[in-house]
């Protein structure tokens, strides 16, 4: 099967191109830095011409208001060329919780990539995934001031890349779903505790302080972002991780 990744030379992305080509199938990794500019369309026509599915697994530049018309106009113009080249099934990867946590600008646009999608002609899969346990250290040093983290009390359910590929990969090789499909890890933890773990696994000095206004998260009401109870669970717990880190 041809699949086209777009996205695939990124953190995601690249997992999924090594992932389905182990499978055998006949995987091309696009994005920026193969000469693929989805804003402006340059490359799109020959990155998706004879691809079965195609893969967007990009992200916004920024997670401020400017993701909104990214997404949206990165987005048509990918259908547009998918149409035109006869892709079959698009897929997306996007976010567990996003259309409950509307005041969050980086979230309303994924929410507008997804309508773009469900609005298209073609055939389409979105997976929605929680956060990756590997991004919990990054999302720890936005709110690290010397030596202290501060972060809320916000319940995640952080779900290890690599079982999110697995998933994106049989979606990708399968019939399109016309839906969505949660993926999610197996525990919900919160984000202050998440980063204790953190740091009493690879310690640096730093100690962590609950503060309900700090960072992204903070403007998550709830158990908002963590799955909901139809969601397929991961296996690999945030202390498995930790472990082998």
């Amino acid at each position: 099967m041809r699949i086209v990744v777009v996205g695939g030379t990124g953190f995601i992305g690249s997992r999924l191109v090594k992932q389905l080509r182990s499978r055998g199938h006949q995987v091309s990794a696009q994005a920026r830095d193969t000469g693929l500019d989805l804003l402006t369309g340059k490359g799109l026509p020959g990155a998706v011409e004879g691809a079965e599915a195609v893969v967007n697994t990009i992200d916004a530049p920024s997670f401020d208001a400017a993701a909104i018309p990214f997404f949206r106009t990165t987005t048509r113009n990918l259908l547009d060329a998918a149409e035109q080249a006869g892709v079959k099934h698009l897929v997306l990867l996007s976010i567990v919780g996003i259309d409950q946590v509307s005041q969050v600008d980086y979230y309303r646009a994924k929410v507008a990539q997804e309508n773009e999608f469900k609005a298209g002609s073609i055939p389409y899969s979105i997976v929605r995934a929680t956060q990756f346990m590997e991004f919990v250290p990054k999302i720890m040093s936005w709110t690290t001031d010397g030596n202290i983290v501060r972060l809320p009390t916000t319940p995640l359910q952080p779900a290890a890349a690599g079982e999110v590929v697995d998933v994106l990969a049989d979606v990708a090789t399968g019939a399109p779903l016309n839906g969505t499909l949660d993926v999610a890890g197996p525990d919900v933890l919160t984000l202050d505790r998440l980063g204790r773990l953190t740091l009493d696994a690879h310690p640096d000095g730093r100690s962590v302080v609950v503060d309900e206004s700090a960072g992204l998260f903070a403007a998550v009401v709830g158990d908002a972002i963590t799955a909901p109870a139809d969601a397929r669970l991961c296996c690999t717990h945030y202390t498995d991780l930790l472990s082998i880190g």
